[in-house]
């Protein structure tokens, strides 16, 4: 392993695949205005920047410890092998403080948010920082990753409200259910290695075909997740197209890896598809609150 004792932000950058935020990011902001509409609180940029500081230090800590954590796995399989840890561009230890470091910022800035959200705080921690450790131990591994994205949206309308709603949890089950199939799908790349490392991925239990039926069995709730919000909040037109969008997206993303079976199809799928699909979906959501 090579070694560099001065790794540049651009590594850390990498190392916790910092464009990837597009996947989770789009939802928070739902989360937020969907508060704003909601309720009566109103816009502060306070508010809305120390959401953002939330979503970003969860995130860093949370893919920059199972980077460490990984790291011997991803050092033996091939299509990971040249990660920032396996091919010595960030050390180990290096890694694991800017996880730290990431960790207590967004406890500490969850301070300056409210008292719920504080309290709240380490244990949204524990379980982003706890999927690490899943996929040695349960096929429930995609899951307990989906759970961790899904506390974005419901997370974002705490931060504004201090109180619960149904539309919102509504919304964090979109994103469980979402991620957790698009994570089936993206390791169905691994299938071979995981088996031989024992890894629990469904995968690797249960082989690709059925994989990929148990991803589209969770993204048809998907589907019904998001009609079923656009009938609760009744916002017309401009939510009926981001949904629609973003539907006809999903499905696109079964067609691309069922038609091309190839790390490229799938790759195309996982991070461009659903990039776009989040994004356009919160645009399109957001504006319906307004106009």
């Amino acid at each position: 392993m090579n070694k560099q004792t001065s790794p540049t932000f651009k590594d850390y950058l990498s190392l916790v695949k910092f464009s990837h935020t597009i996947f989770a990011l789009p939802f928070a902001l739902i989360g937020y205005f969907l508060a704003l509409h909601l309720t009566n609180n109103t816009f502060t940029l306070r508010v809305f920047l120390l959401v953002l500081l939330c979503m970003i230090f969860a995130r860093n800590a949370a893919m920059s410890f199972n980077r460490v954590t990984d790291r011997f796995i991803d050092q033996r399989n091939p299509r990971t092998s040249s990660r920032e840890i396996p091919s010595g561009k960030i050390q180990p230890r290096h890694a694991f403080i800017f996880s730290m470091v990431n960790a207590i910022l967004f406890i500490v800035t969850t301070l300056f948010i409210n008292k719920l959200v504080f309290c709240l705080s380490p244990i949204a921690l524990l379980v982003v920082l706890g999927y690490s450790y899943t996929k040695k131990y349960t096929v429930l591994c995609h899951f307990v990753l989906g759970l961790g994205l899904s506390l974005a949206p419901i997370g974002a309308f705490l931060a504004t409200t201090g109180q619960w709603h149904p539309v919102p949890i509504l919304l964090s089950m979109l994103v469980f259910t979402w991620v957790a199939g698009f994570d089936i799908l993206y390791s169905t790349l691994d299938e071979d290695f995981d088996k031989e490392e024992s890894l629990k991925s469904i995968p690797a239990i249960f082989g690709s075909k059925l994989a990929k039926i148990i991803s589209a069995s969770l993204h048809l709730i998907v589907i019904c997740l998001v009609i079923k919000i656009g009938i609760d909040l009744n916002t017309g037109n401009l939510y009926t197209i981001g949904a629609v969008i973003f539907i006809a997206l999903l499905i696109a993303q079964h067609l691309v890896v069922m038609i091309s079976n190839s790390q490229r199809g799938v790759n195309f799928a996982f991070a461009y598809l659903n990039g776009i699909a989040s994004l356009l979906f919160a645009l399109f959501s957001i504006c319906s609150f307004y106009f």
